[in-house]
Order: structure tokens, then C-alpha cells, then sequence
């Protein structure tokens, strides 16, 4: 539910979900309940931590409903790439490694190093298989080895073993991983094409693989394997009997966790409201709901307050690594003689590629070009940048990082340097770069009051 909504609602629901849906479910399965009784295994939590909070996720993302532009007019399903794949890469990491504390650790004690060990295992396999299959599922399915589905690939392989680790043999954790990698990629898709919308796929992950792993105790479950294993699934003997107590407990924990999630969801959206508003959407909710911003050096410059009289009052902060200045009426600003030369003067703008930067800089440099401004910029020519994908869906806007370099000269020729620019970048490739010349009606350096040729003078 990212994205768009409301952080109080968000709380209210958490509370709700953690002080009565989870303890509910919690005691029918590992309570002593009457999923206990009939004979129910959830060893670490596929059904108790991952379907319950999937369920959960499902029902208010119905509810809520998909991010403002999120699926086009014909209901076609829109990228909205995330913000940064490094630090989800590394969120994986951390989980993954939680994973290995979050199942071992159910065993409650260590008074069997080895059960501990063989948990350890199954977890990993697990996770590792549904690494490949789900690279390997996207690469065929999309058309590249997308890093999203990667991800979710791992999170699905160590959700659906989380059930049944201490149940099943090694091998058997690796078809149950296999299995999930291939199946997380499918229903990220599908929740997609239903309107669903899941900005990190945690449905797909938890609520999927989550009902999977489940149903694989009623499937692999070996006895013997470990200490804790006392029963056999249907692939080793042990007919339809443990599948359909895992199937029935599917069924009764996602009826009620669907109702009572549905129920706390609608009552929170006709009190408080539990959207917030496009515009606050638009603007990102870091702003509405938390009063603070990302990237406060990218952040607008705060405007200036101004007293009756009209004199500034209050100082500039122009970034957040710079102190703070103070703007004084009492300062005397330089005045020179307003007719500037008549000195032709030429802004010249490149537009490149990054790499590209040195080799231009220092030519420049050779014909005396001292003064840049150099801007790292996004965009595309009429090539339309290059294919990518999110998650199975394309991007609409395929951006390319380039440079723009931008510079003002009067002396120098301009012949010469847009030859001298030609040559630094000149590859005979799409892509080498653009130039733009634009006459330059007047330049003003502020310190001085200088004009014209004069002001682009160093100082």
C-alpha cells in the first residue's frame, strides 16, 4: 500500500493486525487452536506470519485501490520503477540473513544441533533454487534477467520452505524453492493485470508463496528427517490426509483474515480516510505526511519572508551543506556604467555522453574554454532511448544519462570550437552527442556590476 496511504491509517491497522488478527491465528496454529488439534503444521510461519500479513496486504490494497497513474485508460498496467535497486539488493541481504535466526530459531532451543543444522540447509536451498528459477523464469518470460523478479525470487524461495524446514530433506527444498521462484514471477503479473496494485510485490511473495509453502508440508513432508518430523506428506507415502488439513487451514485462515482485515480497512476509511490526496500523492508522501524530503539538497529554496516595509527579514538557506547568509539592505551594491561592448557573445550548450567528459574537458581546456557549467541530465533522442523493464512491465519513459555542458564565449571562434568539441566526441556511433549555439544578448556579473564581454572575465 505504498505510496499512497495515510501514515495514521497505516498505524491504526498495524495495531489492530498485531494486538488481535495475529494472536488469533497465532493460537489456532501454535496455541494449542483447533488447527493444532486436527494436526496442522506450520513449523516457522508460512501460514501464522507470511499468509496472514499477505491476506492482510491484499484486502487493504483492494481497498485503497492502485497509485494515481498507475494503469493507463485502457486499464493497461504502467512501470513505476523503484527508487533504488542497489538498497534493495541489500534489503535482501538482510533478510535473507534474518532468515537463518527466523527458522532455525523456531526450533525454541538448541538442544538438537543437528535439526538446527538440517533447518539451516532447507532454508538456504531453498532460497538459493528460486534465485536461479526466477532469473531464469523472467529472462525467458520478459526478455531479460529482470533483478526485481531476482529479488522477490529469493524472498519467495525462503517463504515457501519456511513451512515445512524442518519437515522436508534437502532435496525436497530445492524443487519447493524451484517451484516458488517460477510461480512469484507469474503472480506478480497477474496481480498486475488485476488492478492489484502491489509496489513491491509483497502479495506475491508472502500471500502466494506464502499458501505454497503451506500446502508442500501436505506434499514433502518426510518423517525422520529431523527430529521434529514425525508424519509423511502425499509424495512419500503418506497419502491425502496431511495435504487436506493444510488446505482446509489455508482456507479458514484466509476467510477470516480477509473478513477481519476487510472490516478494520472499512472502518478506517469511513472515519479517518485512509488515502491521502492526489496532489499530496503527486507531491510524494514523504512531504504531506512526514514534513520532511528525501534529498534536501535538491529541495526548492525556501522563499524569502518579507516584512511591511518591504525589507528581507530572514536569512537564505541555499542548501543544506552551506551556512546560512543573511540578505542586508544596508549592503551597497556596485554600479558600473551600463552600456556594455559590443562584443559578440556566443552560449554554446553540449549535450553527451558522460563518458565522454574527460577527453571533452581537457580539449576545451587546450583552446582555452575555462569557464562550465557541467549538469548530469536525462533524455533521449528521436532513437526513444533503449528497452527497459520493470517487473515485467516496460517503462514509458526510457531515459538515458547524459551530460550537458554549457558555456558562454566571445574571443574564441566558434568555428574552432565546435570543431574542437566534434573531435573530443566523435565516435561514428548513435548517440555521439549534440551541440546548440545561441547568441547572447548580455551578460551581468553580480558582484561587480560588470557587463558584457567584461563580465566574463575570472575573477
Amino acid at each position: 500500500m505504498a505510496e499512497r496511504i495515510k501514515y495514521i491509517a497505516f498505524i491504526i491497522f498495524s495495531l489492530a493486525l498485531t494486538l488481535i488478527i495475529y494472536p488469533i491465528i497465532g493460537h489456532w496454529i501454535w496455541g494449542g487452536g483447533w488447527l493444532a488439534d486436527m494436526g496442522f503444521l506450520d513449523f516457522a510461519g508460512d501460514t501464522v506470519v507470511h499468509s496472514v500479513g499477505g491476506w492482510a496486504a491484499l484486502t487493504g490494497a483492494l481497498i485503497l485501490g492502485p497509485r494515481y497513474g498507475k494503469y493507463d485508460k485502457n486499464g493497461k498496467s504502467r512501470a513505476i520503477p523503484g527508487h533504488n535497486m542497489s538498497l534493495a539488493v541489500i534489503g535482501l541481504f538482510v533478510l535473507w540473513l534474518g532468515w537463518f535466526g527466523f527458522n532455525p530459531g523456531s526450533t525454541m532451543s538448541f538442544q538438537n544441533p543437528a535439526d538446527v543444522a538440517h533447518i539451516l540447509m532447507t532454508t538456504n536451498t531453498g532460497a538459493i533454487a528460486a534465485v536461479l528459477t526466477a532469473t531464469i523464469t523472467s529472462w525467458i518470460f520478459i526478455g531479460k534477467p529482470d533483478l526485481g523478479m531476482t529479488i522477490n525470487g529469493c524472498l519467495a524461495g525462503l517463504v515457501g520452505v519456511t513451512g515445512s524446514c524442518a519437515f522436508v530433506s534437502v532435496t525436497s527444498s530445492l524443487i519447493i524453492g524451484a517451484i516458488a521462484g517460477v510461480i512469484v514471477v507469474f503472480a506478480v503479473v497477474l496481480f498486475d493485470k488485476k488492478k492489484i496494485d502491489d509496489p513491491v510485490g509483497a502479495t506475491s511473495v508472502h500471500l502466494v508463496c506464502g499458501v505454497f509453502g503451506t500446502l508442500c508440508v501436505g506434499l514433502f513432508a518426510q518423517e525422520g528427517v529431523t527430529s521434529l518430523s514425525t508424519v509423511n506428506g502425499l509424495f512419500f507415502g503418506g497419502g491425502f490426509g496431511q495435504l487436506g488439513i493444510q488446505a482446509l487451514g489455508i482456507v479458514a485462515v484466509g476467510v477470516f483474515v480477509f473478513a477481519t482485515s476487510a472490516l478494520v480497512w472499512y472502518v478506517l476509511k469511513k472515519t479517518i480516510g485512509i488515502r491521502v490526496s492526489r496532489e499530496e500523492e503527486i507531491e510524494g508522501l514523504d512531504v504531506s505526511e512526514h514534513g520532511n524530503v528525501a534529498y534536501p539538497d535538491f529541495a526548492t529554496l525556501p522563499t524569502l519572508m518579507q516584512s511591511d516595509s518591504g525589507v528581507v527579514t530572514k536569512a537564505a538557506t541555499y542548501s543544506a551543506n552551506h551556512a546560512s547568509e543573511v540578505v542586508s539592505p544596508e549592503v551597497a551594491i556596485p554600479v558600473v556604467n551600463k552600456t556594455h561592448t559590443g562584443t559578440k557573445m556566443t552560449k554554446v550548450t553540449i549535450v553527451a555522453n558522460q563518458n565522454k567528459f574527460t577527453e571533452l574537458h581537457m580539449a576545451l581546456d587546450e583552446i582555452g574554454i575555462t569557464g562550465l557549467t557541467v549538469t548530469n541530465v536525462l533524455g533521449h533522442g528521436a532513437q526513444k532511448g533503449y528497452s527497459q523493464y520493470y517487473r515485467g512491465v516496460p517503462v514509458d519513459a526510457r531515459l538515458l544519462s547524459k551530460m550537458k555542458l554549457e558555456t558562454v564565449v566571445s574571443k574564441i571562434s566558434i568555428d574552432t570550437l565546435v570543431e574542437t568539441i566534434k573531435k573530443a566526441l566523435y565516435t561514428g556511433n548513435v548517440g555521439d552527442g549534440k551541440i546548440f549555439i545561441y547568441d547572447v544578448e548580455n551578460v551581468i556579473k553580480v558582484r561587480t556590476g560588470e557587463e558584457g564581454y567584461e563580465a566574463l572575465q575570472d575573477e
